[in-house]
């Protein structure tokens, strides 16, 4: 009976061993993001302690490849939550069946005009508009002024000062894109854009290399640059030395800027469910909201949320953007890329 009994204890240990530990550490939650996504370590924490939960942020290029590489992976994804589609590329995202529903209770707070999924599967998050940006030094130390329009862009004086982002791969691209589709129509927007190309124009492929690369603000050769309205103003806070007032500035004349929503979303087939929900109410919450401006540029969503009075005071906000229909942009998207591709980089 000793051997058999020994075999039996024996076996127990080894079965004992095999289990599986418990988990009384803390959830992953994984958080796939456009390139230029940013949030203070203090946010995060903060949600990290309430929910006993790591959050991992995956970034995978700018908001189109982002959002093409979840279309990729939809049902077996590549994280949890999936934040930066804007609503240039939300038609892919919703054609793609990317998300899960999720009727976040803060959504009631959310004014109706930011939600354009009705099946709540991307939720609103922040707002932007894109524009112009321009080095003010650059110009006062040419004597020369500013443009003050799109078509100011095609006269001689403005010969190989503008960089803007390829719109097949970048959302503010695709958004400057349909700014000159709103403006010049659909007859009129390329013949423009050829204007640009003979007035020597450069396209890269996304933001950051425009912004911080190309611009002449951070050292490049191009002192007019497709960012933000709410740039400058960001520009001034982050500045190395103390400034009165921003170097840069946003051309935000009317029809020259393009409104730019973001939305969040739970991925279909994550295994964290409860938690990419939490984590949605969060980035809803004016915890997370009041972080957005001095972090990524952009206005929160949420009215509760209260802006910085720096960032207020020196900021431009366009008075008549362009308006262009989720709709619209779903029908016509990859028909005017390719235009643009043919006229612009052939």
């Amino acid at each position: 009976m000793r051997p058999r009994l020994f075999a039996l204890t024996l076996f127990a240990l080894l079965l004992a061993a095999c289990a599986p530990a418990a988990q009384d550490g803390p959830d992953t939650l994984t958080v796939m993001t456009h390139d230029s996504f940013a949030v203070s370590e203090a946010v995060v924490t903060a949600f990290e302690q309430q929910h006993n939960a790591e959050v991992v942020f995956l970034k995978v290029g700018d908001a189109g490849s982002a959002t093409n590489q979840a279309v990729l992976a939809a049902g077996a994804p590549l994280a949890d939550v999936f934040y930066g589609v804007d609503n240039t590329f939300l038609s892919r995202a919703l054609e793609g069946d990317i998300f899960e529903p999720y009727d976040s209770p803060v959504l009631a707070e959310i004014p109706d005009h930011f939600k354009l999924d009705p099946h709540n599967g991307a939720l609103p998050v922040d707002y932007g508009d894109v524009c112009l940006n321009y080095d003010i030094a650059y110009f006062e130390e040419n004597n020369l002024e500013p443009p003050a329009s799109l078509e100011d862009l095609l006269k001689p004086e403005y010969a190989g000062l503008l960089v803007v982002q390829n719109p097949a791969s970048s959302s503010p691209g695709l958004a400057f894109l349909l700014t000159t589709i709103g403006h010049f129509g659909e007859e009129g927007y390329l013949d423009f854009w050829r204007g640009l190309v003979a007035n020597d124009l450069r396209v890269v492929s996304d933001w950051d290399t425009a912004f911080y690369t190309e611009f002449s603000r951070w050292g490049g050769g191009r002192p007019i640059v497709v960012s933000y309205a709410s740039s400058p103003p960001v520009d001034l806070i982050f500045a190395e030395e103390p400034l009165e007032r921003p170097v840069t500035a946003a051309l935000v004349a009317d029809d020259t800027c393009f409104r730019q929503i973001e939305f969040v979303g739970i991925l279909r087939g994550t295994q964290q469910r409860a938690l990419a929900e939490a984590w949605v109410d969060f980035m809803l919450s004016p915890t997370f909201q009041e972080d957005l401006p001095l972090q990524m540029f952009v206005f929160p969503v949420n009215p509760n949320a209260q802006l910085a009075d720096v960032f207020v005071d020196f900021l431009e906000v366009p008075q008549q953007p362009i308006l262009v229909s989720p709709e619209a942009i779903a029908a016509h998207r990859e028909a005017w890329v390719a235009a643009w591709t043919d006229a612009v980089l052939r």
